[in-house]
């Protein structure tokens, strides 16, 4: 449910998605993971978007797994290889509150190797900063610091009053993120 969903989140909001994480607003297309293979990528969610300067990778995970710092290695690679000149952005939203070490790792180390990537746990996020555009409001209840029965209203009320119909049906089918 939460692979489908956080997918079609960020494929269809991704200025969104930038904006978010990035800090600034970048028209960005969807590269299919297939456009990188070796072989196969087996992710839970994973989407690469791109502009003509940049590559966006996000993974959605729902609870920590010890390969994902190798696996950001892996596709930080992979892009390279594709698009050797544009710049790459990683990042790994953790969507269900852990207290695991593995959610803190933002490195992965071979000898005179380090690669760093960028972990966002969602718990520890503000609330209030998943409310700034519509394409991360599915995420605001996973954030802290509000009343999730609150949020939930208050998500819902912000998308009924969205005019464009295309956008409040894409988000109105999304349902919060829980």
């Amino acid at each position: 449910m939460f692979d489908s969903t956080c997918r079609f989140i960020a494929a269809n909001f991704a200025q969104d998605m930038a904006t978010w994480l990035l800090g600034k607003p970048i028209n960005l297309t969807e590269l299919k993971p297939s456009e990188l293979s070796l072989e196969p990528i087996r992710a839970d969610s994973l989407i690469f978007l791109q502009s003509e300067e940049l590559v966006l990778h996000i993974e959605f995970q729902t609870d920590p797994k010890e390969d994902i710092p190798f696996r950001m290695l892996d596709y930080r690679l992979r892009v390279h290889r594709r698009y050797p000149n544009k710049e790459m952005h990683q990042v790994v939203i953790y969507l269900r509150k852990s207290n695991s070490e593995l959610v803190q790792q933002t490195v992965f180390e071979l000898p005179q190797t380090r690669h760093h990537f960028n972990v966002i746990r969602l718990w520890e996020v503000d609330h209030s900063e998943l409310l700034d555009k519509p394409g991360v409001w599915p995420f605001a209840v996973l954030g802290k610091g509000g009343d999730n029965e609150a949020v939930l209203r208050d998500v819902a009320n912000r998308i009924d009053n969205i005019s464009d119909q295309t956008e409040q049906s894409n988000l109105g089918s999304t349902k919060p993120v829980m």
